[in-house]
C-alpha cells in the first residue's frame, strides 16, 4: 500500500489491512511521459484526469489515487455501526455501504481505463455528513468487461518460508443497467520470521538465562468480493455488496533455553493457530421522495473465530518429561445494521436526518489445558471466566445541515445522540443502558485555488472489542486478563485542523493538527489485590502533528523525479491506574517518518526509487511489567520497475537494506511496576534479514 496511507492510518488509530478483456481499456504506454501530476482547479475542487497519471502506467484507481500530490488515503474509522462517513474516498459521489472491504480492495477493482476523473475537494462542502478535510471522489463508468491481476511473491534470506500466494485478480464491467465488480484478493498474505538471542537478567543485571529463539508467522487471508450497481428507474440507484473471507494464521516459535539456576536446559515450543472465516452482505437503495431523497442501508456480518495457543517445555536429555499449557477459544460474532437517511435542500443548505439500529453479539467458549506427557496430549478443562456472551443493541439519530457562509467559507453541523443497551452472560453478567450525545461542527475555508483550511470539533463514541469483556490467558508471557463486566465504550472530544497548500510545479504540502480529550480510555486496569483486566481510565489525552508533502524535482531539471514525505509527531498522556503517575498510552507510536522517492526516467518505461521508514514506539504496561516490542527502527528499500514488459508492469524490490531487527525490552517487577524492585529483565535482539519482493501486474 502507499506510504501515505500508513501515515494517515497511524495517526488516526493511535488517537482512536475472469472475463475477456478489451485490450485498449488500460494499456501501458509505449513510452511513459515525464509530465508531473498536476490538476485543473477552481474555487472548490481540484480535478485530475487519466492523462495526469500516464507516466506511472496505472492499472487501477488505487494506482492513480496514491499519486495524487499531497493526498493521504484514510480508511473509515472503526466506529459503532455504519454511522456517518469517516473515510476520505467516495465512489461516483457516494460513500460505500460496507464495512469489511477496505479501500485498497475497492479501488483495485476499478480499472484505470474506466476512470473519467478524480476530484479532490473539502468534505465539509459536500452534502455527506461526517466528512472533513481533503476528500477524493473517483468518477468512473464501466466499459464492457475488463480484468486485471497483480502477483507479488517474496522471499527472505533467513528463517521464513517463501511467499507465493500474495496477489489479487479482479473483473469489472456492465450489462444493461447493472454494473458489476468481482475480485479475489490475498494482498494481506505474509511470511514473517526472525531469530536470535534473548538474555534474561535478574534485578542486579546478572544474566540468569540465555536463549536462542526462532519464530515464523504464516498468514493468508483470501477474500472473494462482489459489488453490483443498479441504475434504477428515474434517478434511483442501488448497490449490493458481498464478500467471503478465510484467514489462516499460524505462528511457531522454537526457543532453546540454557543456564537457568532453577530450571533445566530445555526447548520451549510455542504454537498459535487462528483459522477463521467471515462474510458480509450489505446494500443500499436511494430514490427521490417528496422534496428530497431517501436512502435505505442494510448490513449483515458474521465471523467464526477459533484460536488456540500452546506452550510446551521439553528438557534436553532423559529422564525429564515435557510439560505445557494450552488456551483455546471459539468466538462467534454477528453484526446486523439497518440505516435510513433522508436528505433535502432548505433555507440555502443541505439537510439530512438519519436513523440507525445496530445489533452486535459475541458468543465465546474457552478452555484451558495441561499437557499430559504420558498420553502426549492436553487435558482440557472449562475456562469459565472466558466463556460467555456479550450483546449490544444500539439506536442512533442525527440531524445535520451544511451551507455556505460566504463564497469561500462553508459550515456543516451535526447533532443527535445514541441509546444503547449492553448485556453480558456468564460469570457476573449484567445489563446496562447508556445515553450519549454525538455531533460535530466543521468549517471549510478556501480563499484561493491553491490554499484551503478546514477545522472540525466532534464528539465521538468508539467501538468496543467484545472479547475484552472476557478473561484471556497469554501463556508465553505468563500473563492473564480477568473478565470485566463494567467495560464501557471509549468517548472523546476530537479537534482536527487540516491545511493544504499547492506549490505549483513543485508539488503540494498538507499539515494536520489533531487533539483528543478522552473519557473512559480503554486500557489495562487493576482487579482485586493482584489481578488486572481490560477496563476504563477516567481521563486521557493525545495530540498529533502530521505533515504530508509531495515535492517534484522537474523545476530544477530532474525530470520525472518526485519525493513523497510524511512526518508524524504525537504525544499521549493518562494517569496510570496502578502507580498514579502520568505515562503514555500503551504501545503508543509517538514518531514516524516515511520517505518515498521515485524517478520515472523520461522517454523510457523504466523507473527506480527508494522507500525509507522510521518508527518509534513506546512501551506497554501491566501491573508488574513494562514491555516495549518493536521492529526497526529504520527500514529501507530500493526498487527498479519497467512499465511495459510484454504489456506487463514488473518491479523488483530489496527491502530491509539497513538490517532492521526484531527487538524487545521487558522489565518484570517484584510487585507493582515502578513502585517495587525489578525482579528480572528480558532483552531480545533478533535478525530479520533482507527481503526480496517481485511484483508483476497487468490487464486482460
Amino acid at each position: 500500500m502507499g506510504f501515505r496511507t500508513h501515515a494517515a492510518l497511524l495517526a488516526t488509530a493511535a488517537l482512536t489491512y475472469t472475463l475477456p478483456a478489451v485490450a485498449q481499456d488500460a494499456p501501458p504506454p509505449e513510452t511513459a511521459t515525464d509530465v508531473p501530476v498536476s490538476a485543473s482547479s477552481n474555487a472548490s475542487r481540484s480535478v485530475y484526469l487519466p492523462a495526469d497519471f500516464q507516466r506511472f502506467a496505472p492499472r487501477n484507481a488505487w494506482d492513480m489515487l496514491i499519486r495524487v500530490p499531497g493526498f493521504s488515503i484514510k480508511e473509515s474509522q472503526e466506529r459503532r455501526g455504519l454511522g456517518q462517513a469517516t473515510g476520505n474516498v467516495l465512489f461516483n459521489g457516494t460513500r460505500p455501504s460496507n464495512k469489511s472491504d477496505d479501500l485498497y480492495t475497492q479501488l483495485t477493482r476499478i480499472p484505470a481505463g474506466t476512470i473519467e476523473r478524480i476530484e479532490v475537494l473539502d468534505g465539509a462542502t459536500l452534502d455527506i455528513p461526517g466528512l472533513n478535510g481533503q476528500v477524493a471522489n473517483v468518477v468512473y463508468k464501466a466499459k464492457g468487461s475488463t480484468g486485471q491481476f497483480e502477483w507479488e511473491p517474496a522471499a527472505r534470506a533467513h528463517y521464513a518460508d517463501a511467499l507465493y500466494t500474495r496477489g489479487n485478480v479482479s473483473v469489472s464491467g456492465s450489462r444493461g443497467t447493472v454494473g458489476y465488480e468481482f475480485s479475489v484478493n490475498n494482498q494481506g498474505a505474509g511470511r514473517s520470521a526472525a531469530g536470535g538471542p534473548t538474555l534474561i537478567r535478574d534485578g542486579l543485571g546478572v544474566v540468569t538465562e540465555r536463549r536462542h529463539d526462532v519464530w515464523t508467522s504464516n498468514h493468508d487471508e483470501p477474500k472473494l468480493s462482489a459489488r453490483f450497481t443498479w441504475d434504477g428507474p428515474g434517478s434511483s440507484v442501488g448497490h449490493l455488496n458481498g464478500n467471503y473471507q478465510k484467514i489462516w494464521h499460524h505462528y511457531r516459535e522454537a526457543s532453546d533455553r540454557f543456564d537457568s539456576p532453577v530450571l533445566p536446559d530445555r526447548r520451549r515450543t510455542i504454537r498459535e493457530n487462528n483459522d477463521t472465516w467471515n462474510f458480509e452482505i450489505s446494500g443500499d437503495y436511494e430514490f427521490a421522495l417528496g422534496p428530497g431523497r431517501l436512502k435505505l442501508v442494510g448490513l449483515e456480518n458474521r465471523s467464526h473465530e477459533p484460536f488456540s495457543s500452546e506452550v510446551i517445555d521439553t528438557p534436553f536429555g532423559a529422564p525429564a518429561s515435557p510439560s505445557g499449557d494450552r488456551f483455546a477459544q471459539v468466538g462467534e460474532l454477528e453484526e446486523t445494521i439497518a440505516r435510513v437517511e433522508y436528505t433535502w435542500k432548505m433555507l440555502g443548505g443541505d439537510w439530512q436526518l438519519s436513523g440507525e439500529a445496530a445489533y452486535n453479539t459475541l458468543d465465546n467458549v474457552a478452555t484451558l489445558g495441561t499437557f499430559d506427557p504420558v498420553a502426549g496430549e492436553f487435558v482440557l478443562r472449562p475456562f469459565a471466566e472466558a466463556t460467555g456472551g456479550v450483546k449490544e443493541d444500539r439506536y442512533e439519530s442525527l440531524l445535520s445541515v451544511g451551507f455556505p457562509l460566504s463564497r469561500t467559507l462553508s459550515v456543516q453541523m451535526v447533532a443527535g445522540g445514541e441509546h444503547s443497551k449492553i448485556s453480558q452472560t456468564g460469570p457476573g453478567g449484567i445489563t446496562r443502558t447508556f445515553d450519549r450525545p454525538k455531533g460535530s461542527v466543521s468549517l471549510a475555508w478556501k480563499p484561493s485555488t491553491d490554499f484551503d483550511l478546514s477545522v472540525k470539533l466532534e464528539r465521538r463514541v468508539l467501538q468496543l472489542d467484545f472479547y475484552d469483556f472476557l478473561a484471556r490467558s497469554f501463556l508465553n508471557d505468563n500473563n492473564q486478563n480477568a473478565s470485566n463486566t463494567d467495560l464501557r465504550p471509549q468517548q472523546d472530544w476530537s479537534w482536527t485542523a487540516e491545511l493544504n497548500k499547492k506549490l505549483g510545479p513543485w508539488g503540494s504540502t498538507k499539515l494536520e493538527l489533531i487533539h483528543r480529550s478522552v473519557t473512559d480510555r480503554v486500557d489495562i486496569i487493576p482487579v482485586g489485590e493482584s489481578g488486572e483486566a481490560v477496563g476504563n481510565i477516567d481521563k486521557a489525552r493525545a495530540w498529533a502533528v502530521v505533515s504530508t508533502s509531495t515535492i517534484n524535482f522537474d523545476p530544477i531539471g530532474w525530470k520525472g523525479a518526485r519525493l513523497d514525505a510524511s512526518i508524524v509527531y504525537q504525544r499521549s498522556s493518562l494517569k496510570d491506574p496502578f502507580t498514579g503517575r502520568r505515562r503514555n498510552w500503551n504501545d503508543f507510536v509517538d514518531q514516524q517518518v516515511e520517505l518515498n522517492f521515485r524517478h520515472d526516467i523520461p522517454s523510457s518505461n523504466w523507473a527506480w526509487g527508494s522507500d525509507v521508514t522510521y518508527n518509534h514506539q513506546q512501551a506497554g504496561y501491566r501491573r508488574s511489567q513494562s514491555d516495549r516490542v518493536w521492529e526497526g527502527p529504520v527500514f529501507a528499500a530500493l526498487f527498479v520497475e519497467n512499465k511495459n514488459v510484454m504489456g506487463l508492469t514488473m518491479r523488483f524490490t530489496v527491502d530491509n537494506l539497513v538490517n532492521a531487527r526484531s527487538r524487545r525490552e521487558r522489565a518484570i517487577y517484584q510487585g507493582v511496576r515502578d513502585l517495587s524492585p525489578v525482579a528480572s529483565t528480558e532483552s531480545r535482539n533478533r535478525l530479520i534479514g533482507p527481503i526480496f519482493i517481485f511484483l508483476v501486474k497487468g490487464s486482460f
